[in-house]
């Protein structure tokens, strides 16, 4: 039980007691550190109920805590704000109850729990994953792990947009100039094969455009004229007619995507449990269409189109049906969120991780949802990013200066071979111990990098800072992982019972204190769709033990219930580190 959860009722029986009063809530904040302390209750929202200077109050409802609670060892009122002091027993107990848990923190959902379904990644077909990837997929799966770890079932899923003019392109361009080239022949993935040849198709068209435009036509009419274009976007007519040998090559070609996206995916550390296909949801929603008509919803224009009239609720007309009876995104994804539940009957929400260029988007279809009628509609989350810059500018993919995520993690396990090897402390591992000390110090750091960051906000990404071993990093809270791990090696003892230790110092308190925190931190994480918080917990954590390792002797200690009790509590910092960095997908080395 926390420590809010014990004094709330102290301090209503309080003010009960001692003046009369019934209290509506009690505020408390964390104390200043330039205070004794361990919670603060706010003094001044009492004074509107109980008339009293705040000193004096603070005094009286002081006094009585310390009289009859148990956990209240003093207390000192400044101001407006009565200090309280918590006994060291509290912690002690507290600590003891937990520190063999090895799933503290994270609830298990009930089996009636209704489901969240996530969706991340949800890549086209025409090239490989890129920089901007990298943040989405990281943020989903953080998002997807920390929900579970709330407390509720998880689904992770994605869309792949594997139709459309800019799948043709690719198809096109590798019937022209492909040679018959496969993964296999050229050594390449499969993702960056076909990229490949979306760059390819956007050259060609820029030197069809360029030569109408010798020939006298204008930059827009070239553009619409440029006969490579004219051919990718028959083809997508062939398509959509189910031409057998279009299909056949649509579907050899994605299948290649496929392979090399798995492989990325399996190196990033993610995972999904379904797949949805825009070839097989692009109809979905237009059956909706004409429900959305007969409630009134809806509204059919003289030309034919369907649109609905949001702008009573500030938004603007949007259209839902072309007036040739075509859909439109937003009806794909009316159809595809009703299709989701009808698949899996538990989910009650679901969190679209997608940039921040599509905010309008989802506050429209989550609106049309709602005023549809389906009860999920109000549990319905868009996870909104902003973009990923390296120092060198933005990404562009059409031309090829893509930053490609496969290149970018082996540039970050590289980048921690050259840091590692400049520390030179790996003299004993292996070359293949090496290689994987490398990767996860590596993706660590990138994982990090960006996840300690508020999701909205824009990142600019610079791999030599993210691996640094000092300050907010991966490598930096790595390290101290590996440090209690040499720690717990060296414990030549028997450290599993409770100690006999009856008093605290003030670094093994603030320690306790901090593990308190983490499954605050787990459902704030959860409910405000954010692994910064967790990220940046972790970063407080290790702050705090280090403070605790400089100060303090553990394994030199010759008290032996001292010494005792500081393994037990550096192997509880370490568990947490490893737990809060499973929430983000990274993994903590035994060595560094």
């Amino acid at each position: 039980m926390s420590l809010q959860h014990i004094l709330t009722p102290s301090i209503h029986k309080a003010v009960q007691t001692l003046f009369d009063v019934t209290l509506d809530k009690v505020e408390f904040q964390a104390t200043r550190k330039e205070f004794e302390g361990d919670i603060t209750l706010v003094i001044f929202p009492l004074l509107k109920v109980i008339k009293s200077n705040p000193v004096e109050l603070g005094n009286k409802i002081g006094t009585y805590l310390v009289e009859n609670v148990a956990e209240v060892a003093r207390f000192n009122v400044v101001s407006g704000f009565l200090n309280i002091v918590i006994a060291d027993a509290y912690y002690l107990n507290f600590f003891n109850g937990i520190k063999d848990d090895t799933r503290y923190g994270f609830v298990t959902p009930s089996p009636d729990a209704k489901a969240v379904m996530v969706e991340y990644s949800s890549p086209n077909t025409n090239k490989p994953l890129h920089l901007g990837h990298v943040r989405n997929n990281l943020l989903g799966y953080s998002v997807a792990e920390i929900i579970k770890a709330s407390g509720k079932k998880v689904y992770k899923t994605q869309i792949i947009n594997d139709r459309g003019i800019h799948i043709c392109k690719s198809m096109l361009a590798w019937q022209k100039f492909g040679n018959g080239a496969t993964p296999e022949s050229t050594g390449l993935k499969g993702d960056k094969l076909v990229g490949n040849y979306y760059v390819a198709f956007d050259k060609a068209y820029k030197e069809e455009i360029n030569q109408l435009m010798a020939e006298g036509k204008t930059e827009e009419e070239a553009k619409k004229q440029a006969p490579i274009l004219l051919e990718a976007q028959e083809m997508l007519l062939k398509w959509e007619a189910g031409d057998a040998a279009v299909k056949a090559l649509w579907s050899t070609m994605n299948q290649w995507v496929y392979d090399g996206f798995a492989t990325t995916y399996k190196n990033l550390g993610v995972d999904f449990d379904s797949y949805y296909y825009e070839s097989n949801t692009y109809l979905l929603g237009k059956d909706v269409v004409q429900v959305g008509l007969d409630k009134g919803i809806f509204e059919r224009d003289p030309d034919g189109s369907v649109w609905i009239d949001l702008t009573d609720e500030g938004l603007d007309r949007k259209i839902v049906l072309r007036s040739d009876g075509t859909a439109v995104y937003m009806t794909q994804d009316i159809g595809t969120a009703i299709q989701r539940v009808k698949d899996m009957s538990d989910v009650g929400g679901m969190v679209y991780t997608v940039g921040n260029e599509q905010d309008y988007h989802f506050k429209v279809l989550f609106l049309i949802l709602k005023k549809l009628g389906f009860d999920w509609a109000s549990s319905l989350y868009h996870l909104s990013y902003g973009m990923v810059d390296l120092p060198s500018g933005k990404m562009k993919s059409r031309e090829g200066t893509v930053v490609d995520a496969d290149d970018l993690m082996q540039e970050m396990t590289d980048t921690a071979q050259k840091i590692a090897e400049d520390l030179g402390k790996l003299d004993e591992y292996s070359a293949e111990e090496k290689a994987a000390l490398y990767s996860t110090i590596g993706l660590g750091a990138l994982k990090y990098y960006i996840l300690k960051v508020d999701p909205k906000k824009r990142i600019l990404f610079n791999p030599e800072e993210s691996v640094d071993f000092a300050g907010n990093t991966g490598p930096f809270i790595q390290y101290t992982y590996a440090r209690i791990q040499s720690i717990i090696r060296k414990a030549a003892f028997d450290f599993s019972a409770p100690s006999a230790l009856n008093e605290l110092n003030e670094k093994e308190k603030e320690l306790i204190k901090q593990l308190e925190l983490f499954p605050e931190v787990i459902q704030n994480g959860a409910q405000y769709h954010s692994p910064a918080l967790i990220a940046n917990y972790t970063y407080e954590l290790v702050r705090e033990y280090n403070s605790f390792y400089q100060a303090v002797s553990i394994l030199g200690e010759e008290d032996q219930q001292k010494k005792i009790f500081r393994v037990q509590l550096s192997k509880k910092v370490a568990d947490t580190i490893a737990a809060a960095f499973s929430l983000l997908g990274i993994n903590v080395p035994e060595r560094m």
